[in-house]
């Protein structure tokens, strides 16, 4: 299930990073919200940071963008994962 998440969050990502003004996108990050709160439910903080550094090295090397600026739709999650 994890490499399941792993590929829908690049997937997501990808999407908006090419297409910005897109008006899916806006249901992509609400999906890729939920799967935050998924992760951090199955294996806390870690999860989030192991999750998350793995799509930014994937995203970055396949089209060369930044996925940092997703970060903080993770806020409220925990106070642990605190981005702006």
């Amino acid at each position: 299930m994890d490499f399941i998440l792993e590929e829908e969050m690049i997937d997501l990502l990808t999407y908006c990073l090419q297409n910005p003004s897109s008006e899916s996108c806006e249901s992509k990050k609400e999906r890729f919200k939920e799967i935050g709160k998924e992760l951090y439910e199955s294996g806390g903080v870690d999860a989030l940071e192991n999750f998350f550094f793995a799509v930014d090295n994937r995203i970055q090397g396949e089209i060369n963008l930044d996925p940092k600026p997703f970060r903080p739709l993770w806020n409220g999650i925990t106070d642990e994962w605190n981005y702006h």
